[in-house]
């Protein structure tokens, strides 16, 4: 390892505990540069990928310091995007369910049926699993579910002086949306540039599509997340803006129906990706 980073350890933003970025090692490559982000927590993860743990979702990773004692207030498991879109499906459904009974239902009864199955796809494509970071210095969170589409070394981005190393992260519609901070501290840059909305795995969308650039200053050093619109997803939520602080793990914003995201870090910071 080359960065003045303990042993680090990759922990999934997303659904079922997917993804990771390790100051000192991604999980391994398959040697194509292209794979699926998975990660389990990675104790002391290595270019060579061994040593993968187990992340467990909602749970606490074997070894880590239990959670404070005491009731954990409630929340929806649903990112609340997805209200309004819910709120519409619920308003369909209890119309067509008016309009089904007074037919006397027969055929009709298709139509609240099927916008039942839209209401179930609206609210699990904005699923919100909670997630709890693993502890332990040099470790950091990948902030999005997906798969890795390249890891390559670029120009700085905004934030970041001189060159960077970029990891490219494909968000399909079947993954989790939400977007995670990769490391914990102060938020020294946001930016908004509109654009096109080409399909998201092409390389040129990471420059002409519509994105969001969260530049944030850690211990570590510095780190930038680009959430970049896709053919589908045309609206783009961060939450922290310039001055505000983060943690690692914590919930930054939100890319809807299908995107990408991209992870830049200092060149210095070994990278591999399983």
């Amino acid at each position: 390892m080359e960065q003045a980073v303990p042993a680090a350890a990759a922990a999934g933003a997303g659904d079922r505990g997917r993804g990771g970025a390790v100051p000192g090692g991604f999980p391994a490559a398959d040697g194509h540069g292209v794979g699926t982000v998975r990660g389990a927590a990675i104790p002391g993860g290595s270019a060579s990928g061994q040593g993968k743990g187990t992340w467990h979702e909602g749970g606490r990773q074997a070894g880590s310091r239990s959670p404070r004692a005491g009731p954990r207030p409630v929340r929806l498991p649903v990112a609340r995007e997805g209200l309004p879109f819910l709120a519409v499906c619920a308003v369909l459904v209890a119309a067509a369910l008016l309009w089904a009974r007074d037919g006397g239902w027969g055929a009709r009864s298709a139509t609240p049926a099927g916008l039942a199955v839209l209401a179930l796809f609206v609210a699990w494509f904005f699923r919100d699993p909670e997630r709890r970071a693993p502890d332990g210095a040099g470790v950091v969170v990948s902030p999005a579910d997906g798969k890795v589409m390249s890891v390559e070394a670029v120009d700085g981005e905004d934030f970041m002086a001189g060159t960077a190393t970029r990891v490219t992260i494909f968000l399909s519609i079947f993954d989790v949306h939400v977007q995670r901070a990769p490391l914990g501290g102060r938020v020294r840059h946001y930016s908004y540039r509109g654009g096109r909305y080409l399909p998201a795995w092409r390389p040129e969308a990471g420059s002409i599509n519509e994105q969001a650039t969260l530049g944030i200053e850690t211990e570590a050093g510095p780190v930038v997340v680009r959430q970049i619109a896709g053919l589908v997803a045309r609206r783009i939520v961060t939450y922290p803006r310039e001055g505000g602080s983060v943690a690692a793990g914590d919930r930054i914003g939100l890319i809807r129906f299908g995107s990408r995201v991209d992870l830049f870090v200092p060149p210095e910071w070994a990278v591999a990706v399983q």
